[in-house]
């Protein structure tokens, strides 16, 4: 919970996990500016309690004259193009968009009132591991996604010691679900969001899951995936304001339940939902590794966190429920 009134810029506040984090720093009374080029963001998903501004974050100018102008404090940066798969064919925009995006957006820190930086990285970064991992575990990306957020955390890093401010990395597992509240879910319809994409079949008559490669090294072949509830992720934000307000030291964190699921393990479980659902076995996508699922103890141990939404039938209703409001069922 945080304590002081801080002036909170959120870059791709209009997005999935970003106005979830929003309605969730609202209700601390903080002060939240949101930045976003509406590319892949939403206006459907921008809090009207936020001042909204639409920007790109690499626009240095714009953004220096916005935290100057608002008097921000802290910025949460989530702006990022985030497919794996999509990463790997357009590997010059992705480097566009989230290595010199977030370099811009540093760069506009400069001589300003910037205290913290929280940046929203990914379990991608770890690459292909067996059991759970820590943070300490050596970054081994695998697809091209993944190296545009290592090198994103390099980049903090480095300006955090140039401009002096804390920051918190988040290396977020496989994020999904929908707000309690019911005003806000992921919108889109990407074919490497398995959650999103159940939600979305779950109202068609014929159903169809795909499966993408068999012949994992993982106990039924499929994909291993560790989920977390959008909603525990909008915590974890609140809980690190609240760190950095508090003057501890720059940190990164696993987010994560540390219990993974496998992709076909999960469409069971949809099956039951709907019966006459057909699962459909297909190819490895390229960038996609075999398993990986958190170690969390570090977060859990300094923060004492015990997550509200650990269930991944809680997650796939809470996405269902979203996806019938979306299209007004």
């Amino acid at each position: 919970m945080i304590n002081k009134v801080n002036k909170i810029l959120i870059t791709g506040g209009a997005g999935y996990i970003g106005s979830h984090v929003a309605e969730k720093l609202i209700k601390t009374k903080c002060k939240i500016v949101i930045v976003d080029n509406l590319q892949r963001g939403s206006r459907k998903l921008i809090n009207k309690k936020t001042h909204f501004i639409k920007a790109d974050i690499r626009n240095t100018k714009k953004l220096r004259q916005i935290i100057l102008k608002k008097k921000i404090d802290t910025i949460i940066h989530l702006a990022s193009f985030a497919s794996v798969a999509e990463s790997q064919k357009f590997k010059k925009r992705y480097y566009l968009n989230n290595v010199i995006g977030t370099q811009k957006l540093l760069q506009a820190c400069k001589n300003t009132n910037i205290k913290n930086f929280i940046y929203s990285s990914s379990c991608s970064i770890y690459g292909n591991v067996k059991g759970k991992v820590s943070e300490t575990k050596k970054p081994n990306p695998k697809s091209y996604y993944a190296f545009t957020k290592y090198k994103s955390e390099n980049l903090i890093k480095i300006f955090s010691k140039k401009y002096k401010f804390k920051y918190v990395i988040l290396r977020y597992f496989n994020v999904a679900g929908a707000s309690n509240s019911g005003k806000i879910g992921e919108i889109g319809n990407r074919n490497d969001r398995l959650i999103k994409n159940l939600a979305i079949q779950f109202f068609k008559n014929n159903a169809k899951i795909n499966i993408h490669g068999t012949n994992y090294k993982t106990k039924d072949g499929t994909c291993i995936r560790d989920y977390i509830h959008v909603s525990d992720i909008a915590d974890i934000h609140d809980m690190c304001v609240d760190y950095l307000n508090k003057n501890f030291k720059s940190n990164t964190f696993n987010c994560g339940y540390e219990k993974g699921y496998s992709v076909l393990e999960i469409s069971k479980i949809f099956k039951k939902l709907k019966n006459n659902t057909i699962i459909k076995f297909g190819k490895r996508r390229p960038g996609d590794v075999g398993q990986v699922f958190a170690n969390s103890s570090k977060f859990k141990k300094i923060f004492k966190w015990r997550p509200k939404y650990n269930d991944i039938k809680k997650i796939l209703n809470s996405s269902i429920k979203w996806e019938k409001k979306l299209n007004h069922l």
